[in-house]
């Protein structure tokens, strides 16, 4: 039975939902045809679970080994680098290597929004605030467009990476720094899980905003124009109620934002930096239930393993303007260095 024949089987099943037998399918025509680019697809998506479900380990790496070959032998298929971004650093916590993903888009589409919204959004997530803004501001800089939503996400990054700006530097977390005052903070809250932002909204607006309705009814009197004078104090104190929320939830939770960072940490690098009275604490144990299944297996894992932090260590970034060079732009000082490469 020919490749195209077992594809052609894949596809059917596909379309009457039998993952399973679909990707069983799509298996045997890419080893009988390894370039089969639609059968690659077709392993990709179809050894995920249904949507709504999480990925196992095992189906999340599956998965990314499809895309990755998929994207090999055509890399212009947008959707499976999408895909590929998101299992890496959504489903296995490989941030580092997620925004080398992302920077390998770049070199096919130098002028996409998305690698660099991306890069800004993981580069925000593990603290680095001002590499961050670089790759927003590379956004004005080359004056490229984007759609509703990354424009919301580009506003929603700025205000982040503003507001961590004027902060101390020595607030920003640095879990791999052992005496960082980040760890005293940790242990001080680990007993407890973090506060939601809307039990902050309701234990700190909502009795004023009783209080104001009350007041209202006493001063304001009746009619259409004290209704107005009403509706608008209340607007503005639900407004206000929820960017002060928004900022309670933010200082009373920084031991978990802290905490979060550090599992991340460990998950991107596969070294061990969380002490064991933190890792068996309610507030670890809060935030691993909610984190993928793929992302909970990989740390246990990396916890079972237990390597530790090298000396020395300090983070280290991808080259973002690597794409620079396919497109020609070649500083002058780099042409003797770069002859004898291409003579090499």
């Amino acid at each position: 039975m020919s490749a195209e024949h077992h594809y052609l089987n894949a596809v059917e099943a596909y379309d009457e939902n039998d993952a399973e037998k679909a990707y069983e399918e799509a298996r045997k025509a890419v080893k009988l045809d390894p370039g089969h680019i639609d059968a690659w697809q077709i392993c990709a998506e179809t050894i995920l679970p249904p949507k709504g479900e999480k990925p196992s380990l095992i189906q999340a790496a599956k998965s990314l080994a499809a895309v990755r070959k998929i994207i090999e032998l055509d890399p212009n298929r947008t959707a499976m680098w999408m895909l590929g971004g998101r299992l890496l650093s959504d489903e296995l916590g490989l941030l580092n290597e997620g925004l080398q993903w992302w920077q390998d888009l770049r070199h096919h589409l130098p002028k996409e929004v998305t690698p660099l919204v991306e890069q800004a959004s993981l580069l925000a997530d593990m603290g680095h605030y001002l590499e961050a803004k670089y790759r927003l501001d590379t956004i004005i800089e080359e004056n490229m467009d984007g759609g509703p939503s990354q424009i919301a996400k580009i506003h929603q990054l700025r205000n982040q990476v503003i507001a961590a700006a004027n902060l101390q530097p020595s607030e920003h977390f640095k879990p791999w720094e052992k005496h960082h005052n980040g760890w005293g903070a940790i242990e001080s809250k680990m007993a407890k899980g973090p506060v939601s932002e809307s039990f902050l909204f309701m234990i700190t607006t909502v009795p004023v905003l009783f209080g104001v309705v009350l007041v209202s009814r006493q001063f304001a009197g009746q009619g259409w124009g004290a209704f107005c004078l009403t509706s608008l104090i209340v607007f503005g104190t639900v407004l206000f109620g929820m960017r002060f929320s928004k900022n309670m939830f933010h200082k009373i939770n920084r031991p978990a934002f802290n905490l979060l960072r550090a599992m991340n940490f460990e998950a991107n690098t596969g070294f061990t930096i969380i002490h064991a009275d933190i890792r068996t604490s309610t507030l670890y144990m809060y935030i691993m239930q909610r984190k993928p299944v793929a992302w909970q297996e990989r740390s246990m894992k990396i916890i079972e393993d237990s390597t530790p932090l090298p000396k020395n260590w300090k983070p280290r970034f991808p080259d973002f303007d690597s794409h620079l060079d396919e497109i020609g732009y070649i500083d002058e000082s780099d042409e003797d260095s770069f002859e004898p490469f291409e003579e090499e």
